[in-house]
């Protein structure tokens, strides 16, 4: 069977195992989701302890390996050179595709550390670095110069230097004095996984700022002062925004309040970034990267969604009555499904979907699919609030009504939600699909292979030209 040119384009391969693993955390998501509306349901083999390490992990490793995909192919354009060092960017792919899917397959087998989050035995820890450490190694090494750069540029520098800073953090808790003082392993615990989103925040805010310099056709974004005002806000988020995941820990008030403004304030700046954008943008430019464009735009009205509801938690005695409910489920979703996840699908149609047959078979389903994605995702994150308030009144009023009574009281949002759940999944799979296929038949098929581009020019209509094999 023919082979297509861009078998060795390893970006695009970081792009589809993150889209593989998109959907493996919508369809754990939608099985820990069922368990709520039939308590018991698969209780053996599909306990919610261990679907939601599942669903967690597989989100996680979404973002993280659909970002570095994204930086790399980025990066090349940028460069407009082809990227060096292609057997350690082979290594790192390989590491993180090893790592994902042992990790998955151990939790079937109940293999836990007992985190909140990196739930995976701390073996698996080892690959991870070594696979982050060999991604600053690529990304250093390739015609990196700092001095006059573009912000996006200082942003994948940052992010992925602390990326690895806060996740070889995260993995403190192995050592005795950590592990055995609960405040202190339960502040380094929080205080790691928000640095931690800061700095994959980094990788993607980057990656957006250069994709709208692309659409746009010039660079008047990415060297803009509200730009880099961005850039330094987000990197003293990405050292401080964990201060509102410790408010039932003992720590000073300033940290807390501090962290939370900080971490409003670049949630509003992006946004006003990628508002002022779209309103520059002309219509030819808009239809040349349709698909990018539109999921760009659907991230904005996420970010200020995320944005309001960030505000409401950092209220002191609202935060109190959110703190462990349905509330900060919400407010995760939102920004890992309604920013995160449409701005690596806009990095992902540019770089693997921009054109070709696939795609132009599949215009409507993935036009249905952002809207279908769009209305789920409102109904889903809105039904997980009214039902984290109605917890938290619980929680915080002297009723002596039983747990099991208060929870069949909110059976009625929790099958809303399981609804808006499936439309979510059902519409994500429908932008997801063109891509993996087109995917499939560029590797394996022989009518719709992918040409690399060539870099010579950084405003091209696509990031790679078909052809006919």
């Amino acid at each position: 069977m023919a082979q297509s040119p861009n078998s060795n384009n390893y970006p695009a391969r970081f792009i589809t195992v993150g889209l593989v693993l998109l959907s493996s955390a919508l369809l754990f998501g939608l099985l820990a989701a069922l368990q709520y509306i039939t308590p018991g349901w698969g209780r053996d083999q599909f306990s919610f302890a261990k679907i939601r390490p599942l669903h967690v992990s597989s989100a996680v490793f979404w973002i993280i390996i659909g970002a570095m995909g994204a930086v790399l192919a980025f990066f090349r354009e940028h460069n407009e050179k082809e990227l060096k060092n292609k057997n350690l960017i082979k290594l790192q792919f390989y590491l993180f595709t090893a790592a994902s899917g042992a990790i998955l397959i151990s939790y079937f087998f109940g293999i836990f550390s007992g985190r909140e989050y990196w739930e995976f035995h701390p073996l698996f820890a080892i690959p991870i670095a070594i696979g982050w450490i060999l991604f600053i190694i690529n990304f250093t090494t390739n015609h990196l110069k700092l001095k006059g750069a573009p912000v996006y540029v200082w942003m994948w520098f940052t992010g992925a230097v602390f990326f690895l800073f806060t996740y070889l953090e995260s993995n403190l808790w192995l050592i005795p004095g950590v592990r055995n003082h609960l405040v202190k392993d339960m502040t380094i615990q929080w205080k790691s996984y928000g640095a931690m989103v800061g700095a994959w925040n980094q990788l993607i805010y980057g990656s957006s700022i250069y994709l709208m310099d692309k659409i746009a056709g010039n660079k008047k974004y990415s060297h803009s002062p509200m730009a880099f005002g961005l850039y330094f806000l987000g990197l003293f988020n990405l050292m401080f925004n964990w201060g509102h995941h410790i408010y039932t820990l003992p720590a000073h008030a300033a940290i807390q309040y501090i962290a939370y403004i900080v971490s409003m304030t670049e949630l509003f700046i992006f946004g006003r970034i990628i508002y002022t954008w779209r309103s520059s943008v002309d219509f030819a430019r808009k239809n040349i990267h349709k698909r990018s464009y539109q999921l760009l735009v659907s991230a904005d009205i996420w970010v200020f969604l995320t944005l309001g509801l960030a505000i409401a938690m950092s209220v002191p005695v609202l935060n109190l009555y959110m703190h462990g409910t349905h509330v900060i489920v919400g407010h995760t979703m939102g920004a890992t499904i309604g920013i995160n996840s449409f701005l690596l699908l806009a990095f992902a149609y540019d770089i693997i979907g921009s054109s070709g047959k696939v795609m132009a078979k599949n215009k409507k389903l993935i036009d249905r699919g952002i809207i279908l994605a769009n209305v789920s995702l409102f109904v889903f994150w809105i039904t997980l609030i009214i039902a984290g308030f109605l917890k938290a009144f619980w929680q915080m009023s002297d009723t002596t009504e039983p747990f099991g009574a208060m929870m069949v009281r909110l059976q009625p949002w929790f099958t809303t939600f399981y609804i808006a759940g499936v439309g979510l999944a059902t519409g994500f799979t429908m932008i997801i699909y063109p891509l993996l296929r087109k995917q499939w038949v560029n590797r394996f098929g022989n009518t719709d292979y992918t040409k690399s581009a060539t870099y010579t020019n950084l405003v091209t209509e696509d990031a790679s030209e078909e052809y006919q094999a």
